[in-house]
């Protein structure tokens, strides 16, 4: 009968707990669980992604450029050089990357619909490799302000007009320093500059050639009516044309200071 009783008060506990939202585990007589343990958060979570439409660019960071307006150097004149064997550039390569590099990158960057930026980058680089051949020296310097070449031996002692057909510079010398450098210019297949160790025989400030009607100012004349001297032709046109054998210079300033200068007997060299 009592225990009855007890069951009976019991259950009447179990339902006002129920109805009081609470939770019961366990059977009648039997000790109360433990409370479960609180979930821990996994050491492999994660928070959730960002959602899309940040503003930050989709796809891989804009390469790097590889020649940028304001860069000099020989690179640029390369540049140039490949520039001009696609008809983009007409100018002679100066190592400068100024408004007329800038444009002719432009003008190849949208024919090829590449985003026209000016400035050439690796997938414009690597377009205009594939399109052209690499540059020879005088494709690189076809407008000339090419370095001098190394001195002959010859050039090392005394006063001596040193010139070399490698790098189409002349260089006036004493005592193995040089002095002054200027371009110059020789004779075609037809009428080669002759190359050697002579002397300046005679100077002629405004001579006059009778056998090619022709100006030669400030001719100092070396071998058999071969001289270096001024030339308005080479200024001109540049590399596009030859002497009939002389040693032709462009800067008129440069040629009037060297003639003031030279005296009948100094060395004139000519070599590759």
């Amino acid at each position: 009968m009592r225990n009855a009783v007890i069951r009976r008060v019991l259950a009447a506990a179990v339902v006002v707990a129920a109805a009081a939202g609470c939770t019961v585990s366990g059977s009648a007589g039997s000790a109360p669980s433990e409370p479960a343990a609180k979930p821990s958060k996994s050491a492999d979570a994660k928070p959730p992604a960002k959602p899309s439409g940040t503003g930050e660019p989709d796809g891989p960071e804009a390469q790097s450029a590889v020649l940028s307006p304001g860069d000099k150097g020989k690179k640029v004149r390369e540049l140039q050089a490949r520039l001009r064997q696609v008809a983009w550039l007409f100018e002679y390569p100066d190592g400068s990357y100024g408004d007329s590099t800038v444009k002719a990158v432009k003008g190849f960057q949208g024919k090829r619909g590449l985003p026209k930026t000016g400035e050439v980058d690796p997938v414009t680089w690597e377009k205009l490799l594939g399109m052209t051949a690499k540059p020879g020296y005088f494709e690189l310097y076809a407008g000339g302000d090419q370095p001098a070449a190394k001195p002959d031996p010859r050039c090392m002692t005394g006063r001596v007009l040193c010139i070399s057909k490698t790098s189409r510079t002349l260089v006036w010398m004493i005592d193995g320093k040089a002095q002054l450098t200027v371009d110059v210019r020789f004779g075609s297949e037809l009428t080669p500059t002759r190359e050697g160790q002579f002397k300046v025989d005679f100077k002629s400030r405004h001579h006059h050639s009778t056998l090619y009607d022709t100006p030669m100012p400030y001719a100092m004349f070396f071998s058999q009516g071969q001289a270096v001297h001024y030339s308005s032709d080479f200024k001109a046109r540049g590399y596009t044309g030859a002497s009939h054998g002389c040693v032709n210079v462009r800067d008129e300033a440069k040629i009037a200071s060297l003639f003031e200068q030279v005296k009948a007997g100094d060395k004139v060299v000519v070599y590759w």
